[in-house]
């Protein structure tokens, strides 16, 4: 390894320790302890006068020192939270605190005993009877900057640059408490996924991530080679037809929690490694999965925020009972003055969208074209919880065409923020109105097209074997964390989001 010149102060610290024989790197510690958990004992104690009878032993990373005289003040921080440290040379001895500074570092992990007490300032801190160190930073945190802490300035770590912050994560959690608490609300998030899902007897799977055919989205997927098989295969970039052969097999209500792939643009929504909840509900239709979306996500809220209003980049969300609804001919007809039922082919829609100055590749299928009014138009309108339904067959492969109009398809698009969240349907559960579909996209997109779907002889297969009336749902994991903790862009709220190779120029 290659240190700096701080680095290398304090690789020396760790040869003197190591000298003196001390080990800087202890197996194991023995807290019994949190901050927040001495805290509250102590302040339980405290209230029966018999505070002093807090026996404390924390571990955790020092966020700040003060040597004066014969006492020194820290802080050590937790996952929990942060408590101030007390030591007194008289107890300690005076070689404790005569080499305190030439052990000691911000960001060192130590572990620290003694008894709960309280300061003239009030301030419940830990009188340190016993101290060592669990683990010697080597790399100095971040540069500094004040922050008030029950009434004191300290000056302690920060880092704000969004490059540095999402490729050195670790340094990011270590110095930014808030960055904390978003993984914090992203996991209560999926617990209270899970929980509503089970409460309402959908059984948790799981489906291949390596798939001999990908297919239930509009991507491109991720090649790779098995080398004893000399097989292609693809990391999946939806979970659709595999949950969906459960039903078939009388599995009735399934979902699954996990990790997709679509080898596409990088924007403030999109990562190529992306996690989505996609369930699938026999005997359901899209209006029922839109009614069930409603109720998931107002107890997701409930439990997470104990409210159903939270702020998203400068507005106030809500999301009460019930969403609004828009037929999204209708809202193409109220927003851009187009009535695409009146322009049957590409040809004619494409001409009106150039009569209204809308510019777009005269190449594109009517499927897209209908996609990109959406996408320009009506979703960065949709701030409030809305749900966009009844969609072209072009662009819902594998979504059921409503009786009276087979053009059109029984989906639904949910919208919370100005962004996509959640995407729907009525499954289609005929399988030669399936294959037809799976040739008429072939036909109408050219290879290598992110909206062709393959052919998948076996999910045909499975079809032909019945699968009953069934609603199926999918959702951004990521961008619905981003709404609950209000963050601009899905690097914020993925742990190690993926970035562009550095460059040495």
């Amino acid at each position: 390894m290659k240190f700096s010149d701080l680095e290398q102060i304090r690789v020396d610290k760790i040869k003197n320790i190591v000298a003196s024989g001390i080990n800087p790197y202890p197996t194991s510690a023995n807290p019994t302890h949190t901050t927040i958990s001495a805290r509250e004992e102590f302040d339980t104690e405290e209230k029966k006068e018999d505070a002093s009878a807090v026996k404390v032993c924390l571990a955790g990373r020092l966020r700040s020192l003060r040597v004066m005289g014969k006492i020194i003040f820290s802080h050590l921080e937790d996952s929990h939270g942060r408590l101030q440290l007390f030591f007194r040379v008289n107890e300690l001895g005076k070689d404790f605190v005569a080499n305190f500074r030439d052990i000691y570092d911000i960001g060192d992990y130590v572990e620290a005993s003694g008894v709960m007490m309280r300061t003239k300032t009030g301030e419940a801190t830990l009188h340190v009877h016993e101290f060592r160190m669990l683990a010697k930073a080597i790399t100095p945190l971040p540069a500094a900057k004040d922050e008030v802490v029950d009434g004191e300035t300290i000056r302690h770590a920060s880092l704000s640059d969004p490059e540095m912050r999402f490729r050195q994560r670790y340094a990011d959690l270590i110095v930014n408490p808030e960055v904390r608490e978003v993984f914090r609300k992203r996991a209560k998030t999926v617990k209270a996924l899970r929980n509503f899902l089970d409460d309402n007897a959908f059984l948790e799977v799981e489906t291949p991530i390596l798939q001999p055919i990908y297919g239930g989205a509009a991507a491109q997927p991720f090649v790779t080679h098995h080398n004893q098989l000399k097989q292609d295969l693809y990391l999946r970039i939806s979970f659709e037809l595999y949950l969906k052969r459960l039903i078939v097999g009388m599995m009735d209500r399934v979902y699954e929690i996990g990790r997709d792939f679509r080898n596409e643009g990088v924007s403030y929504k999109h990562n190529p490694e992306f996690t989505q909840l996609e369930f699938y509900m026999a005997y359901a239709d899209y209006l029922q999965v839109m009614e069930f979306t409603e109720n998931m996500l107002a107890y997701v809220c409930d439990e997470v925020l104990g409210s159903r209003k939270f702020m998203f980049n400068g507005n106030e969300i809500s999301m009460e009972l019930p969403w609004k609804r828009v037929e999204l001919r209708q809202g193409l007809i109220d927003t851009v003055g187009i009535d695409i039922e009146a322009f049957p082919t590409k040809e004619t829609l494409y001409a009106a969208m150039q009569e209204k100055g809308i510019s777009v590749a005269p190449t594109l299928p009517r499927g897209k074209l209908i996609d990109s009014l959406i996408g320009d138009y009506l979703e960065p309108s949709f701030i409030q919880p809305t749900f966009l339904y009844n969609y072209p067959r072009e662009i819902s492969p594998l979504a059921k065409s409503k009786a009276e109009n087979p053009q059109i398809v029984e989906r639904f698009e949910g919208f919370v923020g100005g962004m996509e969240l959640c995407n729907a349907f009525s499954e289609l559960n005929d399988p030669q109105d399936q294959e037809a579909r799976f040739l008429e996209m072939g036909r109408d997109y050219e290879d290598g097209d992110d909206e062709q779907h393959p052919m998948d002889d076996d999910y045909l297969q499975a079809l032909s074997y019945g699968m009953p009336p069934t609603g199926g749902f999918g959702m951004g994991i990521d961008r619905l964390v981003m709404l609950l903790a209000d963050q601009p862009t899905i690097r914020e709220v993925i742990l190690f989001p993926h970035l562009r190779e550095r460059t040495n120029t």
